[in-house]
Formats: C-alpha cells, sequence, structure tokens
C-alpha cells in the first residue's frame, strides 16, 4: 500500500509541476504579447525616448519568454527525459518550426536590443509586422504541445 501511495504522491506532483510551468510560460507569453501590442500602437516610430525604452523592454520581455518556453517546455524534450508518445509526437511535428522562429526572435533582439541608443526605426514597423507573425505561429505550435501535455496522463 505505501508503493501505491509514494507512485501517486509522485504522478501528483509530476502533474503539478507541468500544469505550474505551463502557467509561468503563458504568463511571459502573454507579457510579452501585451508589450508588442503597445509597442505597436506607437506607430509611426519616431526615434525618443519613451519609443526607445518601449522597445528595450519589448526585447527583454520576448527573450525572457522565449527562454522560459525553453526552460518549461522544450528542455525536458530535447533531453529525451518525456516518456509519453503522444508528447513526444507533437514535440517532433513542431519543434523545428519552433526552434526556427526562436532565431528569428534572436534576430530581432539582435537588431533592436540597444538600451538608449536605437536610432534607426526606419524598418522597425516592418520587422515588428513580420515578427508578429511569426509570434502567431509560434504561439500556435505551443498550444499544440500545452495542449497534450495538460492531458490527463494514463498510468498503468
Amino acid at each position: 500500500m505505501l508503493g501505491l501511495y509514494k507512485k501517486l504522491n509522485k504522478i501528483i506532483l509530476e502533474w503539478t509541476r507541468s500544469h505550474q510551468e505551463i502557467d509561468d510560460l503563458v504568463e511571459s507569453r502573454t507579457g510579452a504579447l501585451a508589450l508588442y501590442s503597445e509597442l505597436a500602437s506607437k506607430q509611426p516610430f519616431k526615434p525618443e525616448q519613451d519609443t526607445q525604452r518601449l522597445l528595450q523592454t519589448f526585447c527583454e520581455s520576448l527573450i525572457d519568454y522565449t527562454a522560459s518556453a525553453h526552460f518549461q517546455l522544450y528542455r525536458h524534450i530535447d533531453e529525451n527525459r518525456e516518456r509519453r508518445q503522444p508528447i513526444q509526437t507533437i514535440a517532433d511535428e513542431v519543434y523545428p518550426n519552433i526552434s526556427d522562429i526562436t532565431q528569428q526572435i534572436l534576430d530581432f533582439n539582435d537588431k533592436y536590443d540597444c538600451e538608449d541608443h536605437c536610432g534607426d526605426f526606419s524598418h522597425l514597423a516592418n520587422d515588428l509586422s513580420q515578427l508578429g507573425e511569426k509570434l502567431a505561429d509560434r504561439i500556435e505550435l505551443e498550444d499544440r504541445l500545452i495542449t497534450v501535455l495538460a492531458a490527463p496522463r494514463s498510468h498503468n
């Protein structure tokens, strides 16, 4: 009976941890999207200090979200610690695209994460629009994985 109790307790702890990680990811993502919307509303972009600060804050939030996704979702799968086949199948489908989008996020950050010395916003509207499309794609892919991760586990 004690063995069954320990197994059940382990399952509950894993499930709780998994759901907390998903909640943390969604919260990080929501914050980045809110800043994206706020920044997009500043068009046409002018090299003003308020816009520079908002762009800097957005870049930081975007990287935090990207890192959160990696550490909350993908690392576990990437290290081959996921044994549930439905999760592994979805991860194999979505991870290459998510990885490509991650690189585009990093490229955007490298271009615009410049603290108080950004002055060239001539491509920001276009770059932000393209980034928005990629973020929408990424969210759709992440949500496919989250749906499977959040599903009740079947234990035999």
